[in-house]
């Protein structure tokens, strides 16, 4: 009885579970097919600046539900368009991420819509050390000297100063070189910045006046560095500015009163009358 039990119950599990299988099978079968869209890709890594080529475009499927905003369905569109960034294998292809039509390869397409590219001329020490790299951000320090200016006091004021003259450059190539994915430091001897036309004046003008260092600086940071800059008289004071000491009277320590210990008292001596002859005396001991 108790095997009847069991094996009727075992029936039953099995056909319910093949009725939940036809089901969803059924329902998978009517379900309405996910629309999908083809899109142009890179086929492989392209650095940011070159100008594409058909064989370095490709079209795959790509959900129409998810497809990038400007992304292109027919790559002749593509054929001469430069990039503005660096694609990856696999990687939608964009207008965000190409240069406006008719742009040429190379570094002009990198540069922004009313700036200006300038060089200057940098060492291991300038650049900081390399690793002021394509898309970083650089603050432009120049030492100069200034007009002399008198003292209050007589003489002249201090005329080399150093001061950050533009904030906030962005590092568009080292060398010749603008690719933006390597991290390692590269000791170049040139340094591309871009500018807007009024900051290439200074730059220029302060590169002529004296001599440039690099800061480099968060990418993140965009507050200004409100400084006056830095001279001798600011970094090194003047002798007769050293800060004097004055003295302050110093009270004499008072004397501990002294404790008087008692006087002892004498000792007691005892005293005798002595009678010799006429003559008498006192003898004490």
């Amino acid at each position: 009885m108790k095997n009847q039990r069991a094996v009727i119950v075992m029936a039953l599990a099995v056909v319910f579970g093949l009725a939940a299988v036809a089901l969803a099978a059924q329902w998978l079968l009517n379900a309405p097919a996910a629309s999908a869209g083809r899109i142009a890709v890179a086929v492989a890594d392209i650095d940011i600046g070159q100008r594409l080529a058909p064989e370095m475009v490709k079209l795959v499927d790509w959900p129409a539900d998810s497809v990038p905003k400007g992304a292109f369905a027919d790559p002749q569109k593509l054929a001469g368009r430069v990039l503005r960034t660096s694609v990856l294998a696999g990687e939608p292809l964009s207008e965000a991420k190409l240069a406006p039509a008719g742009t040429l390869g190379g570094l002009s397409a990198l540069i922004a819509e009313g700036k200006r590219a300038i060089t200057v001329r940098v060492n291991d020490v300038i650049g900081v050390a390399g690793f002021a790299l394509p898309g970083n951000y650089v603050d432009i320090i120049v030492s100069t000297e200034t007009e002399p200016q008198p003292r209050p006091q007589g003489g002249e004021r201090e005329r080399n100063i150093s001061k950050i003259v533009l904030e906030r450059i962005l590092v568009l190539a080292v060398a010749q070189e603008v690719s933006r994915d390597e991290t390692k430091p590269k000791v170049v001897n040139a340094v591309t910045l871009e500018v807007t036309p009024e900051q290439a004046e200074k730059l220029d003008l302060a590169r002529s006046v004296g001599t440039l260092s690099l800061a480099l600086r968060n990418q993140v940071d965009p507050a200004a560095a409100a400084t006056l800059g830095a001279t001798k008289d600011s970094l090194l004071p003047a002798p007769g500015a050293a800060l004097r000491q004055v003295a302050l009277p110093v009270q004499a320590p008072q004397p501990r009163p002294q404790l008087r210990r008692p006087r002892a008292a004498p000792p007691q001596r005892h005293c005798v009358g002595v009678i010799n002859g006429l003559h008498t005396s006192q003898e004490c001991f």
